[in-house]
């Protein structure tokens, strides 16, 4: 079955261990740049390419909900948890696709530093098949890939108009000029671990719950 497009929505995954501001804000830029409806945060089980999380898949999905409770711009899909095996971001976007429809926009947000290692993902040829690539700025890395044909390929899919996102379904690249947060994960586990003050890195929420678990304590 097809469904009517909705508007522009966009796929935001991670091991969110534990979800902070540095994932936050810059979507929620992202998303008032490009006109997004929504954003499904996409919370991975066993991510492919790094270590594998501190917390447990429920207490990193219920600091996501916390984080989002009072958010309308964001939804959470909780496929990736319940699977076992590694999560390939091609599979999940052929799944999501299939049941949005063909003509429903969607796209998938990344970092900076991803679209440069894109070649290096599974099926990373049939990504813009799928959707659009939404890619928020990170401190440090190059507008640029260093390899010609990578250089091509972006500069083909590029587009400068945000609302071509919301007029074809798939296929473009948009790189966005969201704020620079300089905060990581392993910083934040490093400072929790230390007893270092994150009141100004996490919602409130979060920050309560990893205290009441003893999240992040060794």
């Amino acid at each position: 079955m097809t469904c009517k497009p909705q508007g522009l929505q966009a796929l935001f995954g991670g091991t969110f261990d534990p979800i902070h501001y540095g994932h936050l804000r810059p979507v929620e830029a992202l998303a008032k740049q490009v006109g997004l409806q929504r954003v499904i945060l996409l919370p991975n089980h066993v991510p492919p390419h790094r270590p594998q999380p501190q917390a447990s898949p429920m207490q990193r999905l219920e600091m996501v909900q916390l984080a989002v409770q009072n958010n309308p711009l964001f939804t959470i899909d909780t496929r990736e948890l319940q699977k076992s095996t590694p999560s390939y971001t091609l599979e999940t976007l052929s799944e999501l696709r299939e049941e949005l429809g063909s003509t429903q926009p969607l796209a998938f947000i990344i970092g900076q530093d991803s679209l440069l290692s894109i070649n290096t993902w599974y099926g990373w040829e049939q990504l813009l098949d799928k959707c659009h690539l939404l890619v928020c700025a990170r401190p440090g890395y190059s507008t640029h890939f260093a390899d010609p044909q990578m250089q091509q390929w972006l500069n083909q899919h590029q587009t400068d108009n945000p609302r071509q996102l919301s007029l074809q379904a798939k296929g473009l690249i948009f790189i966005a000029d969201t704020p620079l947060v300089n905060i990581s994960a392993t910083e934040i586990r490093q400072k929790l671990s230390s007893g270092d003050s994150c009141n100004d890195l996490i919602p409130n929420a979060v920050l309560e719950y990893i205290q009441a678990h003893h999240l992040y304590q060794e």
